[in-house]
């Protein structure tokens, strides 16, 4: 303890201040800040967008409903549909520090591994049965199939997948602790961001044939 406090307060003497890291997102000042449509996002020192708040008396009862849940959202063509709601689409949202996303998943149809480098999530299946899992820091894998009414937590940051592996189409909901979780895909995140061959060959043992036809699958565009 004591030597944890003496190096805090080396830290202090040198640099003169003590810096505080928010890893999540802050807390609301208010009840609520529903976003005034005239004006756009501000951008902050710590770049981050915050939306003005349109004063609250002005604010209805139709700003804290979100109705476009109701139907799935358009097929990939890996048979996956998503609905992401943030506070863009549902302005109640805005700084409660939350958003979520509805799922649906045609037979055999899968959600790629990826992950929310803001947010833990925490996906509820609706109907269906999904093979869900993460992988941790270890390359450890948490993963089986969870039916209708089961949840399962995926922790911020790490690695995560679902496969529908029933009979019916599948859908699910998420649900995530901030209002700008992020996502990346692993495949397009690999494939399709322009790394230099050299390493995707030495890293994945692949050949430069092999890579191109993985960059074509993931970033069509950038090779037309």
């Amino acid at each position: 303890m004591y030597l944890r406090l003496f190096v805090i307060l080396v830290m202090v003497s040198l640099h003169g201040h003590i810096s505080i890291i928010m890893a999540s997102d802050p807390d609301p000042i208010q009840d609520f800040c529903i976003p005034n449509p005239k004006f756009g996002s501000i951008k902050t020192l710590a770049h981050l967008s915050i939306l003005p708040c349109k004063n609250s008396s002005e604010a209805t009862t139709d700003d804290f409903i979100f109705s476009g849940l109701k139907s799935s959202g358009n097929f990939t063509e890996t048979g996956l549909a998503t609905i992401p709601v943030n506070p863009t689409v549902f302005p109640g949202l805005n700084t409660l520090g939350m958003s979520f996303v509805r799922a649906d998943l045609k037979v055999g149809a899968i959600n790629p591994p990826h992950f929310h480098p803001r947010a833990t999530e925490i996906t509820y299946v609706v109907e269906g049965s999904v093979y869900s899992g993460f992988v941790d820091s270890s390359n450890r894998v948490f993963a089986r199939v969870i039916e209708q009414g089961e949840v399962m937590v995926f922790p911020r940051g790490l690695m995560h997948f679902q496969m529908n592996v029933g009979k019916k189409p599948a859908t699910v909901f998420g649900s995530f602790n901030s209002q700008n979780p992020g996502s990346q895909k692993i495949p397009s995140a690999i494939f399709g961001s322009g790394i230099d061959v050299e390493l995707l060959e030495k890293a994945f043992g692949l050949s430069s044939k092999q890579i191109g036809t993985m960059r074509r699958r993931f970033n069509p565009k950038k090779l037309k």
